[in-house]
Order: C-alpha cells, then sequence, then structure tokens
C-alpha cells in the first residue's frame, strides 16, 4: 500500500505570470522483500480571469507589495502547515476519503480558509499518485473513480478557442471566445483540422488589417483591436473554416461571459466601447436565435447572467429544435448544488467543468456525474490563467466527458492538453 509520506508546495507563474500553487507529493510503496519504494507526483493549479461569483474561493495574500496582491504563499502555507500533518500516512487510494478530509479541515462552504487553489493541488497529485499505485495510465485510474466502463472509452471532442474577446481580450468585442470544432471523425483529424484553420485564420487577419491584428488573447486566440462586432468575427472564421478546405465539417461555438458585462439588469454590448449598447433579456435572446440562424453554432456558453436560472431556461426552450447546447458555467460553476438548481429549473443542457471552481476531483466528478444522469453533455475545461499541467486531458478522457475545451491550438500550456489527448487516443483506439 503506497503512503503519503511528505507534501510540499510552492509558488509558479501561470500562463499570465501570475502567481499559483505547484504541489509535489512524495509517497513511499511498502514491498514484501527490500526496502520501499519513494515516489512522486506533482500538480499544478490553473487561475481564471473570468471568474463567476460562486466559484471556490481562490486564495490570493493580498499583499500589494508582492505580485500587486496576487502572491499565493498563504495557500501553499496552508498546504505545508494544516493539510500535510493530517493527510501524511494515509493511502494514496483513499480519493474521496482525502477530499473529504480536506473539505472538513477547511470549514466553509466555498473553501475561503484553505483556498481551493491549495485543496485542488493536493487532490490532484493524489489522483496521479493512486494511478501510479495501480500501475495505471491517469485516464484509467480515473474511470475507476468516476464508475466509467473502461472498454467503453472515446476521446473527447475539442472546442478549439480561435478569436478571444471579452476579458480575455483587448479589443472591443463584448463575447469572450469563438471556438471551433472540427467533427471528423478522431481526435488527430480534428486536432489537424484546428491547426490549420487557425493558421489560415491567421494569414486572412494579416491580409486584412496588418500583423498587429494577429496579437494573441489570453486564450492563444487571436485578438484583432478591429473588430467591433461579434458578426465580424463569426464572418471571418466561417472563412477561414472554408479557405483551409473544411466547411460544413466544422461547427462553431461561444462562450458569451455575459455576467462580465450584465449592468442594472441589461446587457451591455458596448462595455469596452466608448459608448453603451444595453440590450434586454428578450433581446438577447433575439441575437442569440439570429447568430444560429446565419452561422453553424451548436454551443452557446453563459449567454447570460449568472443569476438568470430562468433566462437561461428560456433560451434553452426556444432553442430546443435546434439542438443547441446551452452551457452552464458562472451559472453553475461546477457545484452540485447550483447544478441541481439548474436541472430543476432546466436551465442547460451541458455542463462546463472547470477542476478549480469547485476545489477536488471528487466533487467535480460529483458534478458531472449529476449532469449526466440529468442527459446533459459535460465540456472539461481549463483556465484563462493556465499551467503546463495537462490533467484535464486524463480527466475528461476518464470521467467519459464528451467535450473538451483547452484554448486555441498555439501556447504550450493549452497544446499540452491536447497533445495529451493524441496519446490517450493511440492507447485507447
Amino acid at each position: 500500500m503506497m503512503k503519503i509520506q511528505k507534501i510540499n508546495a510552492r509558488e509558479i507563474l501561470d500562463s499570465r505570470g501570475n502567481p499559483t500553487v505547484e504541489v509535489e507529493i512524495l509517497a513511499e510503496e511498502n514491498k514484501i522483500f527490500g526496502k520501499g519504494r519513494a515516489i512522486k507526483a506533482w500538480s499544478a493549479v490553473p487561475s481564471g480571469a473570468s471568474t463567476g461569483d460562486f466559484e471556490a474561493v481562490e486564495l490570493r495574500d493580498g499583499n500589494k507589495k508582492r505580485f500587486q496582491g496576487k502572491g499565493v504563499l498563504t495557500a501553499i502555507k496552508n498546504i505545508k502547515e494544516e493539510i500535510a500533518p493530517v493527510l501524511e500516512g494515509m493511502s494514496v487510494l483513499e480519493q474521496k476519503e482525502i477530499d473529504q478530509k480536506m473539505i472538513e479541515l477547511d470549514g466553509t462552504e466555498n473553501k475561503a480558509h484553505l483556498g481551493a487553489n491549495a485543496i485542488l493541488g493536493v487532490s490532484m497529485a493524489v489522483a496521479r499518485l493512486g494511478a501510479m499505485a495501480h500501475n495505471q495510465k491517469l485516464f484509467e485510474y480515473l474511470t475507476e473513480l468516476a464508475g466509467v466502463d473502461i472498454s467503453k472509452l472515446s476521446i473527447t471532442r475539442p472546442f478549439f478557442n480561435i478569436i478571444n474577446g471579452g476579458k480575455h481580450a483587448g479589443n472591443q468585442i463584448a463575447f469572450q471566445e469563438f471556438m471551433i470544432s472540427p467533427n471528423l471523425g478522431t481526435f488527430a483529424e480534428n486536432y489537424r483540422a484546428g491547426s490549420e484553420i487557425y493558421h489560415t485564420l491567421q494569414k486572412i487577419l494579416k491580409s486584412k488589417f496588418g500583423g498587429v491584428a494577429t496579437l494573441l488573447g489570453d486564450e492563444g486566440g487571436f485578438a484583432p483591436n478591429d473588430f467591433q462586432r461579434e458578426n465580424e468575427a463569426l464572418d471571418i472564421l466561417v472563412q477561414a473554416i472554408a479557405e483551409a478546405g473544411y466547411e460544413k465539417r466544422v461547427d462553431i461555438a461561444l462562450d458569451v461571459a455575459a455576467s462580465e458585462f450584465y449592468q442594472d439588469g441589461k446587457y451591455n454590448l458596448g462595455f469596452k466601447m466608448t459608448e453603451d449598447n444595453f440590450k434586454t433579456t428578450a433581446e438577447m435572446i433575439e441575437i442569440y436565435k439570429n447568430l444560429i440562424k446565419e452561422y453553424p453554432i451548436i454551443s452557446i456558453e453563459d449567454p447570460f447572467d449568472q443569476t438568470e436560472f430562468e433566462a437561461f431556461a428560456q433560451l434553452r426552450a426556444e432553442l430546443a429544435e435546434d439542438k443547441i447546447e446551452v452551457v452552464g458555467d458562472d451559472l453553475t460553476v461546477s457545484n452540485p448544488s447550483r447544478i441541481k438548481t439548474a436541472i430543476e429549473k432546466k436551465s442547460c443542457n451541458a455542463l462546463l467543468l472547470k477542476l478549480n471552481q469547485i476545489g477536488t476531483v471528487t466533487e467535480a466528478i460529483e458534478a458531472h456525474q449529476l449532469a449526466k444522469k440529468a442527459g446533459w453533455q459535460t465540456m472539461v475545461s481549463h483556465r484563462s490563467g493556465e499551467t503546463t499541467d495537462d490533467f484535464i486531458a486524463d480527466f475528461a478522457v476518464g470521467i467519459g466527458a464528451g467535450q473538451i475545451k483547452s484554448g486555441a491550438t498555439a501556447r504550450g500550456e493549452r497544446v499540452c492538453k491536447y497533445n495529451r489527448l493524441l496519446a490517450i487516443e493511440e492507447m485507447i483506439r
């Protein structure tokens, strides 16, 4: 039995250059003959820019003299001084028990005491050690934790964010993500198509607007300042898909992140412009319906504010015949209690699942299982502030999630997840 021997943590930087938590756990495997063998696993915790009010707390130091107050030394201290003494000596195979102990040790509803960034770092590293203890790949071990039939595993469908707006970019577009999702049969084919469309888009943008238009947003997508309306971004996406040779074989998805421009009961599409452009819920619904008629859109994430369960439900009902995914992110924040509310109110038919929104591997699996039982899709997601930890690739496959988004087909912290999926596909094909 492999037991936790030592837990260490350090402050590293994420893809935006902000501090985040990295965890290392040393475990000792007891052998019948000879000495125990020391085994080590690690994890690195991502961070979001567009965050929901109901997410688990990402603990920051608040000391303006270090990293503008964004340091995570308090979270690291909590790992070393509060979490480690409780978990050391426990079996790495006790994932649920370990996660529950950390939840109880924290003692708050939103992990405000220890910090979700502290708890999640430990939880992910423990899962990696559990896989090692079973001599399994991480995705294989996660199937056991999630109760998934390993013989029925399939690779997840990717959603590549190749135009950035909203809080992820300095342009004037209100919507946060414009994604493409090739549907060509294998992940390798989808990945290739995503890359070819990405580079075609780059050439089109440079030709139309100059080199400055090919500057990248937080998630690796292009963020041209020339776009002022969502239709402009969608038109050029459709052009890039066609010129790359994938017309009618690639779908489009939107992450609106509407909570970011929800003001006094209305939606300000001009929140990054010099003049406001307020829309009511009814007007937003008409905008979405018209976009779906004009473009090959299959998924709309966070179309309304994070408190507007009824507006989500209204849009879902309006789009039922079009079979559009209405995805909850800020609305549900990967939290089982809020997912239950969304199920009761029929607000969504798809869940965006972010590990750091809830804070443990066990709770994230529970969130997916709730969504699946309700007939929803699950899209596992990265964060805009990422690391080179590829945990979510194995996680998406292992729990049986049908979809994943990890940004564009560029930047190391994005493609490491996709590259891992290539390897997993070879193993399960």
